[in-house]
C-alpha cells in the first residue's frame, strides 16, 4: 500500500486533485468527511461539542451548525485547541479503520486539510500539495462557497502558512491557473510517479539514479530532510543518528541527483532488524552488501579489513527521488567517514573543486555506455583517489 497525504490551504482545490486520483483508481479517506461523520446527531463525538461550546453550536434539526460552530471555535487559540482535542482523536481512530481495510496494493490518499499542523507528513510515502496564493484562495471561498471575507482570512489565518506546507511537499501542485488546467498535471503524477512508486514498493524495488552529473539543487536539502523525517518515524530508537551525506549535502556542489543518507545503529543486527520497517516506509533494501561497495563513493570507502567497513545499503521506492540509505554501525570507520568527508568538501573550497574534476572525469569514462560496465568505468576513476581521500582524513 502507498499512502499519499494531500493537502493544501481552504479553497486550493484539493477536492478537484482527489477526483481525478480516484478516477484513476486511488482509495480516497477525505478527513473532512470523516470529520462530518464523528460529529452526526447522536453521536458521542456531538455530545462533546455540545458540552465544550454550548447548544448554539445546534441546527434546529439536531444536527451541528457548522457555522455556529466555526465561529466559536476559530475565535482564538484556546477554543481551537478545545475543538481538535475533541475531534482529533475520533477522526484518527476512523481514519485507522479505513486504512486497515484498505486492499494490500491500493494508492492510498488522504485528503487531511491539516495535515502539516498535525505533524502527519512524516507518516505518509508522499505528501502533495496544492499551492494557490492566499488572496485568490480568500475569492474563492467567498464566491463560491459563500463564506464572509472576514471568516475566510480567520479560517486560513488559523492555518498553516503557505511556507509550512511548501516545506513538507514532496510534489507541489500548483493550482493558481484557469480551471482545468492542473488536470493533466495529476494524470501525469499518477502515471509517471504514483503507480510505479507503489510497484516499487510492494516489489522491493529501488529506484535508480543516472550516472550524469547535474547541477547542484538548493532544493536537495530540503528533499532529504523530508526522506529523514520518514526513516526516524520507521527506525525509532534504533537509530542513534540519521544524517545527509555525500555530494548533495555540499551546498553548491554538481552532483548525481541521488541523494544519500547514512542511518547510524548499534551494529549490523539493528540494521538487519530495521530491513522490514525501512521497506514497509518505502525504503526496500538492495542487493545483498555486507560491507562497504568495493567501488567506493563519498559514503563508500575502501578498506582493507571488511568487517570494519560492513553495512547495509537501502534504496527509495519513489522514482522521483532516487536515494541510497546507508545503515552503519556508530563509530565504525565508515561511519565516521561520510560524516568527515561531507564536512571537508563543506569546509574546504579546494577539495570540492578537485572532487568535481575527479567526478567529471568519472562520467566522462562512462559515457556511452549502461549498467554494470558504466559503474565500473565510474567508479574505477573514483577509488583511486578515495584512497588517498581517506588517508589525507586522518
Amino acid at each position: 500500500m502507498l499512502r499519499i497525504g494531500l493537502t493544501g490551504g481552504m479553497g486550493a482545490g484539493k477536492s478537484t486533485v482527489a477526483r481525478i486520483l480516484v478516477e484513476r483508481g486511488a482509495v480516497l479517506i477525505d478527513s473532512d468527511v470523516i470529520a462530518r461523520e464523528v460529529v452526526a446527531p447522536g453521536t458521542a463525538g456531538l455530545a462533546a461539542l455540545v458540552a465544550a461550546f454550548g447548544p448554539d453550536i445546534l441546527a434546529s434539526d439536531g444536527s451541528l451548525d457548522r457555522p455556529a460552530l466555526a465561529a466559536r471555535a476559530f475565535a482564538d487559540d484556546e477554543s481551537r485547541a478545545t475543538l481538535n482535542s475533541i475531534t482529533h482523536p475520533l477522526v484518527g481512530k476512523r481514519t485507522g479503520e479505513l486504512i486497515a481495510a484498505a486492499p494490500a496494493d491500493a494508492i492510498l490518499v488522504q485528503d487531511i486539510p491539516l495535515l502539516v499542523e498535525n505533524g502527519l507528513a512524516p507518516l505518509m510515502n508522499l505528501v502533495l500539495v496544492v499551492d494557490v496564493d492566499a488572496e485568490t484562495r480568500v475569492r474563492r471561498l467567498v464566491e463560491f462557497r459563500g463564506v464572509s471575507e472576514s471568516d475566510a482570512r480567520a479560517r486560513i489565518s488559523a492555518q498553516a502558512t503557505d511556507e509550512q506546507r511548501r516545506a513538507v511537499a514532496d510534489v507541489l501542485l500548483d493550482n493558481n491557473g484557469a480551471p482545468g488546467e492542473i488536470d493533466a498535471v495529476v494524470h501525469r503524477l499518477w502515471d509517471e510517479r504514483l503507480v510505479p512508486f507503489e510497484r516499487n514498493k510492494r516489489g522491493g524495488t529501488s529506484a535508480k539514479g543516472e550516472l550524469r552529473l547535474v547541477p547542484a539543487d538548493p532544493e536537495w536539502a530540503a528533499q532529504a530532510q523530508r526522506l529523514i523525517a520518514r526513516l526516524w518515524v520507521a527506525c525509532g530508537a534504533s537509530a542513534a543518528r540519521i544524517d545527509h551525506i555525500g555530494s548533495t549535502a555540499v551546498p553548491g556542489l554538481d552532483a548525481k541527483d541521488v541523494i544519500d543518507i547514512q542511518i547510524t545503529v548499534a551494529d549490523m543486527a539493528a540494521a538487519d532488524g530495521l530491513a522490514n520497517a525501512l521497506a514497509e516506509a518505502g525504503f526496500p533494501r538492495k542487493e545483498h552488501i555486507t560491507y562497504d561497495n568495493p567501488k567506493p563513493t563519498e559514503a563508500d570507502p575502501v578498506g582493507t579489513d571488511r568487517d570494519l567497513w560492513s553495512k547495509r545499503l537501502h534504496g527509495n521506492a519513489d522514482p522521483g527521488r532516487p536515494a541510497n540509505v546507508h545503515l552503519r554501525a556508530a563509530g565504525a570507520p565508515g561511519q565516521r567517514f561520510a560524516l568527515e568527508f561531507r564536512d571537508w568538501l563543506r569546509s574546504d573550497a579546494a577539495a570540492r573543486a578537485e572532487y568535481l574534476r575527479l567526478k567529471r572525469d568519472a562520467e566522462a569514462a562512462a559515457a556511452g555506455l549502461s549498467g554494470a560496465a558504466a559503474a565500473e568505468a565510474y567508479y574505477g576513476v573514483k577509488e583511486p583517489w578515495f584512497d588517498t581521500a581517506y588517508d589525507r582524513l586522518r
